[in-house]
């Protein structure tokens, strides 16, 4: 019995290892790859916070929030690997910006390992890493993961 559990924590191990390896770095541009090969937009959504929904600054005023499936899981902090992709409308819902959070291990302790990224529709770099502005505004969900939208 011992070995078969010895096993399993060893498959599950390697499991994860080799997920992990799939993951792209804390680098902007190594991350829209990975979110355009994998089409962000067929993951899904917090159970609370699905489809187009009122926004506010600076996302503008609407957004749809995508989550992978490591981000998924209820409960807080979420896992390494997890990813929010954030499309922000204009008023007459064009497509005006992409925000990501991506957890990062050991990236950035001082909130919850996130790193942040800002793109333009076409995927071209408008911040990345660990902007002020994204880490002041969302700290006041520290206790969340950072995370704004959704409490679950």
């Amino acid at each position: 019995m011992r070995k078969l559990i010895f096993l399993a924590v060893l498959m599950a191990l390697a499991v994860a290892a080799h997920a992990a390896s799939d993951m792209p770095g804390a680098d902007a541009d190594a991350l829209w790859k990975h979110l355009t090969e994998t089409d962000y937009r067929s993951w899904g959504s917090w159970p609370d916070h699905q489809g187009m929904q009122p926004g506010k600054a600076p996302h503008g005023p609407f957004h749809i929030v995508y989550v992978n499936n490591v981000g998924l899981v209820k409960g807080h902090p979420k896992p390494v690997g997890s990813m929010v992709v954030k499309e922000n409308f204009s008023p007459d819902k064009k497509l005006t910006a992409i925000t990501v959070m991506y957890k990062a291990p050991g990236y950035n302790p001082v909130a919850g390992d996130w790193f942040w990224v800002k793109y333009t529709p076409e995927g071209a770099v408008e911040k990345a890493g660990m902007p002020k502005g994204c880490i002041a505004c969302r700290s006041a969900r520290a206790d969340m993961d950072y995370i704004m939208v959704s409490d679950y």
